[in-house]
């Protein structure tokens, strides 16, 4: 059982928690929904895709730990946002929350798109060393820059 719609609630609540504004769509054709802040002079507008990724219990090591698959909608300006949830998922809340930019998501030649912030160690996703900065709050605060995408 995959807790699709609460992640998506619960990276809303939390950005929502932090400032951000959050818009639903009417018909869900792509982009879970839209955030919008004010920042100095501007509104930042992002698309938020969310991806839960939920382990088994059986789950072996892995270096590289994310997103493999093909995204519903692609922008330049979007989130793909990775909350990685414990092994044991009945009412537990994600451990990290990665909130990727748009050219930290790859193109591959099969399997459509790869985004690996995490690893996977001793039953536990962990950021990756170069992803740091995408995690947690910092990743929320990245999201702001007007460098983003």
């Amino acid at each position: 059982m995959t807790r699709d719609y609460f992640a998506e609630m619960y990276v809303a609540g939390i950005l929502a928690d932090k400032g951000w504004n959050i818009y639903f769509p009417r018909r869900d054709k792509g982009f879970d929904f839209i955030i919008t802040k004010d920042v100095g002079d501007r509104i930042v507008v992002r698309p938020v895709q969310v991806k839960g990724l939920y382990p088994s219990t059986t789950k072996t090591d892995r270096p590289a730990y994310g997103y493999i698959g093909a995204p519903t909608q692609i922008h330049p300006d979007m989130v793909l946002a990775l909350p990685y949830f414990p092994t044991d998922t009945t009412g537990v809340a994600p451990l990290h929350i990665a909130y990727m930019p748009r050219l930290r998501i790859r193109k591959q030649a099969s399997k459509g798109y790869r985004c690996v912030p995490a690893q996977f160690i001793n039953v536990v996703a962990r950021p990756r060393r170069d992803s740091r900065q995408y995690f947690d709050s910092e990743g929320i605060e990245a999201m702001e820059s007007a460098t983003w995408s």
